[in-house]
């Protein structure tokens, strides 16, 4: 019997009605539950074929696991390492290759140095740096945000440069991007799942988390329709995210990429709205059932993105 496994944490809704669907389809010689790990040993694991992860972005000892598990054959969604390894600056950096629309955007130097540095560690960092520079490149307002992480965390809305300086300090040690403000008149969210599986919802970032999802939006164009549906496989197909979430703002009928690094996408009912959740909870079930039948006992089954294969290609 193979075993198809979510790991999650504070989630209410999607872990159990994802257990539910996969079970309720009855595949042959797979079943669905919640993971249970009662000691975790170097290169012994292989108890799931599937694990769907949503919540080792949070937990370090489960992201250790899971990339245990993935060594001993357990095909994790999201691929663990990839995750460990990505970062939403070069996010965009990639996503410049594939020619998707992005905001302008630079990385900044944390405003405190990190524990264990001091001002010997910056010597190779120009000091001052070139910020008019930076600051005619970006333009006012901007926003500002961690390199790293999601869940609206420490993002800033900017005026000027002297609220810039101002609220860059209450950073700490955390790398941060700035990033040109898209005044947008449109805007979506779009899950993504095993990188062929695409829905498109109207989405407003303005609004309390609850009043995001907008369920009875204004029609939109096709065509802006079918472009945002490319750039988002290409993106996840690009990154590798079987599980994801990729945010467009539109200008001028052109859909910039704002962020499409979210392995842990919100899959709440209570947020997402029903309709979605009813998505997301049979789109993610076919999925883990289709990958638990490729499983291969003792094999390496991960997916990577064409970044990856395409750089151990030499391509």
């Amino acid at each position: 019997m193979k075993k198809i496994g979510i790991l999650f944490g504070m989630e209410d809704t999607f872990p159990q009605a994802f257990i539910d669907r996969v079970n309720s389809k009855n595949p042959k010689g797979i079943i669905a539950e919640a993971v249970s790990i009662d000691k975790v040993v170097q290169n012994k694991d292989g108890e799931y074929a599937v694990i769907i992860d949503r919540i080792s972005q949070d937990v370090p000892f489960y992201r250790a696991y899971l990339k245990n598990a993935a060594l001993t054959g357990t095909n994790v969604i999201n691929n663990p390492f990839w995750w460990s390894a990505d970062d939403k600056f070069f996010n965009n950096s990639l996503a410049d290759t594939l020619g998707v629309p992005l905001p302008n955007t630079v990385l900044l130097p944390s405003a405190q140095h990190p524990t264990d540095t001091s001002e010997k560690s910056f010597r190779n960092l120009t000091f001052p740096m070139d910020w008019e520079g930076i600051f005619d490149y970006i333009k006012f307002p901007a926003y500002m945000k961690p390199y790293a992480g999601g869940g609206w965390k420490n993002v800033y809305r900017l005026e000027n440069k002297e609220e810039f300086w101002e609220k860059h300090q209450e950073t700490g040690q955390l790398v941060m991007m700035l990033q040109e403000e898209i005044v947008f008149t449109e805007y979506f969210r779009v899950y993504c799942l095993g990188r062929k599986a695409v829905r498109i919802m109207q989405y407003e970032p303005r609004n309390q988390p609850h009043l995001r999802y907008v369920l009875d939006g204004p029609p939109t164009d096709k065509k802006l329709l079918a472009t945002v549906k490319d750039y988002t496989l290409k993106l996840c197909e690009g990154l590798g995210y079987d599980f994801n979430t990729v945010e467009f703002a539109v200008r001028d009928g052109i859909p910039y990429a704002i962020d499409f690094g979210n392995p842990a996408p919100d899959a709440e009912l209570t947020s997402v709205g029903a309709e979605n959740f009813e998505w997301v909870v049979e789109e993610s079930a076919k999925m883990a059932i289709a990958a638990a039948k490729k499983h291969k006992p003792g094999k390496m089954n991960l997916t990577w993105g064409t970044f990856m294969k395409d750089a151990v290609a030499g391509k």
